[in-house]
């Protein structure tokens, strides 16, 4: 028993907390009357514990009577449920903030997962696939070299979080386009490593098929009706003060 599934979430909510510190002085959510870090604290510990009991109930384990098993594990969490239960947190805590606290917290997410990947450090479960590429690790007391896919997961995940916040602190996104962006990039990121990953799951990959999709589409119409009320308001001619007849 070990609880390694505790610091990967701990590097999670650093890295989170972190992205929400550095964006904060860059005006982030500045309008928002909720507190991020409560609303990103509180939808991560939900997600970890609704997808921890459903990987836990997926491999036949009953939570019921393995409590201890919750945190004292070897196992994962189920990705999908975990996502589904992280962000009906923050759509109910945001109320009818829900999409200025999600476009908020969308690069810190980002980075969350970044931290969380980052913590198969400790769990030594960060390879995947055999590969002769210099930078591949082995494991000890074994001669294969393989991709270090949780690391690479890790490092695409914080060049998305990164670029995401740069883009909402100079671009001025439309309201929920930095959310569905982080969807996609997460679902994306997923994608390309989970093939280096030593199994390949159909399971996990609906999930990070119906993140990339779903965020991508939300991205494009959004964009798309940014474009064009842009150009209805350019195309409208300015109002004419009105002339007061003469005496």
């Amino acid at each position: 028993m070990e609880f390694s599934l505790l610091f990967a979430a701990l590097m999670g909510m650093l890295a989170m907390w972190a992205m929400l510190w550095w964006e904060a002085k860059r005006g982030n959510a500045a309008d928002c009357a909720r507190n991020l870090w409560d609303v990103a604290l509180t939808a991560a510990v939900v997600g970890l514990f609704v997808g921890r009991l459903a990987a836990m109930i997926g491999d036949g384990v009953n939570p019921l009577t393995n409590p201890k098993d919750i945190i004292i594990i070897r196992g994962g969490v189920a990705t999908g449920w975990a996502s589904l239960a992280a962000m009906t947190t923050v759509a109910v805590m945001g109320g009818r903030e829900r999409w200025i606290v999600a476009d908020g917290l969308s690069a810190a997410a980002l980075a969350g997962l970044a931290g969380w990947h980052s913590g198969c450090l400790a769990r030594d479960a960060c390879l995947g696939t055999a590969s002769d590429l210099p930078w591949t690790l082995t494991q000890e007391g074994s001669a294969v070299t393989r991709h270090p896919v949780e690391l690479y997961a890790a490092v695409l995940l914080a060049i998305g979080a990164f670029g995401l916040a740069a883009w909402k602190a100079r671009g001025r996104p439309p309201l929920g386009a930095p959310a569905a962006a982080a969807l996609a990039i997460a679902g994306g990121v997923r994608l390309v490593t989970e093939p280096m990953r030593l199994a390949l799951s159909t399971g996990p990959v609906l999930w990070y098929w119906a993140a990339l999709l779903v965020g991508t589409a939300a991205l494009i119409i959004l964009l798309w009706r940014k474009r064009i009320s842009s150009a209805a308001t350019a195309a409208t001619p300015p109002a004419q003060p009105e002339r007061r007849a003469g005496p």
